[in-house]
């Protein structure tokens, strides 16, 4: 009997030679090549079936429907397990919105374009670092390093160097943490700020720090008894080398330094969040190791943003909640059909005593952003699941531009869901906090580094 060679089965079978032989990605046609003759459209590059939702499960679930236990079964295979497990038996809804073709829409537009026009420079170096052009001496300049990723240290470089795609970015955050009863037991705000000193946007190296990747710092607002609290990560541009973590307590009225192994711990207490989980890229990418590619293949992700963007429907840009024991688990979210995931494992080789065994990252291949990650403890035994929105800050209402006038782009929520203990931390992108703070994706001529991300400015922060 001989197979045909674009029939129904003739993607999976594609994904997984793809997994076998280190292929790039696309399926009629290399994705990448397609996006830079196409400028937005991917649909050369894939089977309708991977672009229609309505088409891949043969009719049992269309754009407009909502996933519940009812019907997950019919697409069970298009989510990750814990996703699958808060539908089934925690009482999570999934709207079905149709796939994005457009991939103008994945990014903010000047990230995109350094993506294009620097393609292919990206080496990796006898240091394991990646350098511009093999240059040891030239950080990488900029855009996704390895757009069309091969391997899962690829995958992962794509996520590490520049997180949130953007030269700074600042985010006004309220977390709500919930106990295994389904109640809210702690609520803060933070301010989280981002400067990457290379790997930037606009081709320069921030104030001659070479050296440097980025600058991170987080400092909370509320309630009373977190509030001065706050931290700061010195990211390095050797990935073999661990961030200088600083951190503020108001109590004890002094900056101290912290051990390596506090990036496994919460920042304050009843937070599932910890600093490793940060953008599946908390960690420098060779303190971690044994990267590995699992499984290619479609799936289920929120990551165009249209409908899971509140702005200009709620003027902090809130977010409905449901599901759960008391109907406050989840945010309302929309998913569509990613026609390519990257499943990509690795583990915590430089931190002996780290509590996470190994690690699994799903990376859209459209735009190398995760829709989700799933940890495993040192038993091998499934433990958090952290699952981010993004999205194009542009609805039906009003648009977030950026400087050249486009519609900027960002993450809107995320869940970290701790499926051992019951407890969930959801967070989102709020417009402001009452503190003042605002959210911003650009210094905006404000002196950001002194302000925010040095250790002195940690203490001032803090009284």
């Amino acid at each position: 009997m001989r197979i045909r060679k674009y029939d129904f089965n003739y993607s999976r079978r594609s994904f997984m030679e793809k997994v076998a032989t280190g292929a790039g990605a696309g399926v009629l046609a290399p994705l990448w090549p397609t996006i830079a003759n196409s400028a937005d459209d991917i649909s050369k590059a894939y089977p309708d079936e991977l672009l229609s939702i309505e088409m891949y499960t043969k009719g049992k679930v269309k754009p407009g429907d909502v996933i519940t236990k009812d019907n997950v079964e019919a697409v069970k295979d298009l989510l990750e397990p814990i996703a699958y497990e808060q539908v089934k038996n925690h009482g999570r809804r999934i709207n079905i919105v149709q796939s994005n073709k457009d991939v103008t829409k994945l990014f903010n537009a000047t990230y995109l374009q350094k993506t294009l026009a620097n393609k292919g420079r990206a080496k990796v170096g006898p240091d394991g670092n990646i350098w511009t052009d093999g240059d040891t001496s030239k950080p990488w300049i900029g855009g996704l390093p390895f757009p069309d990723a091969t391997d899962g240290f690829q995958t992962q470089a794509n996520l590490t160097l520049n997180w949130g795609r953007h030269d700074y970015s600042q985010y006004a955050i309220p977390f709500y943490s919930l106990n295994p009863d389904g109640e809210v037991g702690y609520r803060h705000e933070l301010v989280w700020c981002e400067l990457n000193t290379t790997v930037r946007n606009d081709g320069t190296v921030f104030q001659g720090m070479s050296d440097k990747l980025r600058l991170q710092s987080v400092f909370f607002t509320a309630p009373n008894d977190t509030k001065g609290s706050s931290f700061l990560s010195v990211w390095y541009y050797d990935q073999r080398k661990f961030p200088d973590l600083y951190g503020y307590f108001p109590a004890f009225k002094r900056v101290r330094q912290f051990p390596t192994n506090q990036r496994f711990e919460p920042l304050v207490p009843g937070v599932t969040f910890f600093l490793s989980d940060a953008w599946a890229a908390g960690d420098p990418i060779l303190t971690w190791g044994n990267y590995k590619i699992v499984k290619r293949g479609p799936m289920l992700g929120a990551i165009s943003g249209y409908y899971n963007w509140p702005g200009g429907k709620h003027p902090t840009w809130d977010q409905t909640v449901h599901g759960g024991p008391k109907g406050k688990t989840f945010y309302d979210t929309w998913m569509e059909l990613i026609p390519e995931a990257i499943v990509f494992s690795a583990e915590p080789t430089g931190y002996p005593r780290a509590p996470v065994g190994r690690k699994e990252v799903y990376v859209d291949a459209r735009n190398m952003m995760f829709p989700s990650q799933v940890t495993y403890d040192r038993r091998g035994t499934i433990w958090k699941q952290f699952e981010p929105g993004f999205g194009q800050y542009k609805n039906d209402k009003t648009e977030v531009l950026d400087a050249n006038g486009k519609p900027d782009w960002s993450w809107i929520y995320c869940h970290t869901h701790d499926i051992q203990s019951g407890r969930m931390t959801r967070f989102r992108h709020e417009k402001s906090l009452p503190s003042g703070y605002k959210s911003k994706y650009a210094m905006e001529g404000e002196d950001v580094y002194n302000k925010f991300l040095t250790p002195s400015a940690m203490a001032r922060l803090g009284t």
